[in-house]
């Protein structure tokens, strides 16, 4: 037990001096090193707690932390959007799970070393880890709900703190406390901790399989055809990717490996065909519904994503539109709400042209047109998303008369939450729309409509997706990640 310990009746495990780094790879070892500490006094502690030997005392671990100083202001390359903080001044993160973001860690803190030429320091932190989040990574140990237990959780333990787990970084209202830290990173330990539990509970996949690329869905359909590119890839030894993660953590690492639907599917089942690097595409069927749509981004956004796209169908709003036609949104019109909160409407989202070109690219692969033809099948214009499913059943008037007015092209519910969260994240974003219904011209939705519309086109659209997300995979992230992206004050971490 250290003295600060000691004295708040505390049983902690020992808290070294902290150390300076000007050796990323170091630091992060660092990093791993005090957080596998602090979780491991915490897992044999209530291990212990529960199976009778119940402390006298509280029981406490701390997140580590990575700190710089700088006292000049950095000379970077302009082009670059992160890798160095916007101001003299000490910046600060918590840090959880360093071995799960060792490629992220290591990438960042060189960037930074490179740009300010000043050491990183490595400590543990004044932020206790809740012990819900410490045993989360052991599938042997589960915390029991409230009063289950034989002694009050609380009173041995730190519990998550929904009072300083939020997104203020994020949303640009942070305000620095009185030693005037800045954030080093948009997300703290505990929110990302918070998430990693969510999509854990969401997807039933551990978050370790995400893949950097993510492919967002509202349809099951896309899934089959996902595996069955899933499973060609692993037959082709010069793919590069490695495996095939199912709903469930069923990994497979041969293109005939078997896979077993489970009993009960999570509320948004994710797909990962993963890479060695982590440069592979994950595959998210989010279901119907902006609620939806933000829930899966709010907690995916913490594994820093190099990019995530929507791959759904759409209302066509256009008679010039046929079914199966594509639309590549470049401008949201937002009336689903969910984001108001967080990220006004009146907040433009722009289209990223980084994604904009690789998807138009991929739409003109796979379709073998080109140029002025490509314009049979694709329009590039505005998105409306709603959160009324059925709003073709309410007066016409009103709706109709703005979406002609925002010359909006198609319509959905997911999009306009996905690329918004995408740009309060600071995740590359895009949309890619197949029109599967025209409800203002007669063409409704219906069961034989429906049959041979996905026959045809899931697969086509499904691929163009993949091409995509591949030709983004090779482009470097300081290219890929766009300066419409940061604000005035931004963090140095992605």
């Amino acid at each position: 037990m250290n003295i600060h310990g000691q004295q708040e009746n505390l049983l902690t495990p020992a808290q070294p001096d902290s150390q300076e780094f000007f050796d990323a790879t170091a630091a992060v070892n660092r990093l791993v090193e005090l957080y596998e500490t602090a979780s491991g006094f915490l897992c044999t502690a209530f291990n212990k707690a529960m199976r009778g030997e119940v402390p006298a005392q509280r029981v406490r671990a701390y997140y580590p932390e990575i700190r710089i100083t700088t006292t000049t202001f950095s000379q970077v390359d302009s082009r670059l959007s992160f890798g160095h903080v916007s101001a003299p001044g000490t910046y600060a993160a918590t840090i959880t799970r360093p071995v799960l973001f060792r490629n992220y860690l290591e990438q960042q803190i060189g960037l930074l070393l490179k740009n300010h030429d000043v050491p990183v320091r490595i400590a543990v932190s004044s932020t206790p880890i809740p012990v819900h989040f410490a045993v989360a990574t052991d599938p042997s140990m589960t915390v029991p709900q409230e009063g289950a237990a034989d002694f009050t959780l609380r009173d041995k333990f730190d519990v998550p703190d929904l009072g300083t787990t939020n997104d203020d970084i994020v949303n640009g209202t942070f305000t620095p406390g009185p030693d005037g830290v800045g954030p080093l990173a948009p997300f703290s330990a505990q929110r990302v901790d918070y998430s990693l539990a969510r999509l854990a509970h969401y997807t039933a996949t551990d978050p370790a399989h995400f893949q950097n690329h993510v492919l967002f869905t509202n349809y099951q359909f896309y899934v089959s055809e996902f595996e069955t590119y899933a499973r060609n890839a692993l037959a082709d030894p010069d793919s590069g990717y490695t495996a095939f993660v199912s709903t469930g953590n069923v990994q497979i690492t041969a293109p005939d490996g078997m896979i077993e639907t489970p009993a009960t599917m999570p509320q948004m089942p994710s797909y990962h065909l993963k890479r060695a690097d982590g440069k592979g595409i994950t595959l998210v069927n989010i279901g119907v519904g902006p609620s939806n749509a933000k829930t899966a981004t709010d907690h995916i956004a913490v594994l820093r994503p190099h990019a995530w796209l929507m791959v759904g169908h759409c209302a066509g709003l256009r008679n010039s539109q046929s079914l199966g036609d594509f639309v590549l949104a470049h401008a949201y019109l937002r009336e689903d709400g969910v984001l108001d909160a967080d990220i006004p409407a009146w907040v433009p989202i722009p289209a990223l042209a980084e994604i904009q070109i690789a998807l138009e690219q991929a739409v003109a692969t796979e379709t073998q047109l080109e140029g002025y033809d490509l314009k049979r099948i694709m329009r590039t214009g505005t998105v409306a998303s709603l959160d009324n499913r059925n709003w073709e059943l309410r007066d016409q008037t009103g709706p109709v008369q703005r979406l002609s007015q925002s010359r909006a092209i198609a319509l959905d519910m997911e999009s306009a939450t996905i690329a918004a969260n995408g740009f309060r994240f600071r995740v590359p974003y895009g949309t890619l729309l197949c029109v599967s219904d025209k409800p203002l011209h007669g063409e409704l939705k219906l069961p034989g409509m429906a049959s041979d519309f996905y026959k045809t086109q899931v697969s086509r659209h499904l691929m163009i997706g993949i091409r995509a997300m591949e030709t983004l995979a090779e482009m470097p992230l300081e290219r890929l990640h766009s300066r419409k992206l940061r604000s005035f004050e931004e963090t140095a971490f992605l």
